[in-house]
């Protein structure tokens, strides 16, 4: 594990948008969640792969977060996440593993390519596993959308996303 260091600070706290191309599906969807939720509109909805997420403020997440057992069973083929449109990249992250613990995130030179990375530093194996999805799908599907759809403040496309144990 790398230091910690002001230039990751930089990096971590941007401000962050999102950027918003709506299907069909997701117009769809995004009524589909606003009906469900009995008013809550979705700020963001994207479908990438197995995985549907609806991006909700943050004043509204543990209300709307009530829904997503019926969501699930309604929309069985697909995994339905709600996540916290947050806008500072950090809480971002941190968002996207509401149920895990998360013990250190840094920006390190990857050992095999030599590209920065993001690490996320889980303490379980168990943990990491959960991160990760089965056969990498999560952090596969988490990296593709923050490649295509989330703009940091000083314009650079995030940073790869990875997951590792503490050592």
């Amino acid at each position: 594990m790398g230091f910690y260091t002001i230039i990751d600070d930089l990096y971590f706290y941007q401000m962050l948008s999102f950027v918003q191309k709506y299907t069909n599906f997701e117009l769809k969807l995004s009524k589909y969640f606003y009906n469900k939720t009995k008013g809550i509109f979705p700020e963001f909805v994207v479908v990438m792969g197995k995985f549907i997420f609806f991006f909700v403020k943050q004043e509204n997440y543990f209300a709307s977060k009530m829904y997503l057992g019926s969501i699930r069973r309604e929309i069985t083929p697909k995994k339905v996440l709600i996540i916290s449109a947050e806008k500072v990249f950090i809480n971002l992250l941190f968002s996207f593993f509401p149920d895990l613990y998360i013990h250190n995130i840094t920006i390190e030179n990857d050992k095999v390519s030599g590209e920065r990375r993001i690490f996320l530093y889980f303490l379980t194996y168990k943990e990491r596993g959960i991160a990760i999805g089965r056969r990498g799908e999560y952090i596969k599907c988490l990296n593709e959308l923050c490649q295509k759809f989330v703009l940091l403040e000083n314009k650079i496309t995030p940073l790869e996303i990875k997951c590792k144990i503490i050592d």
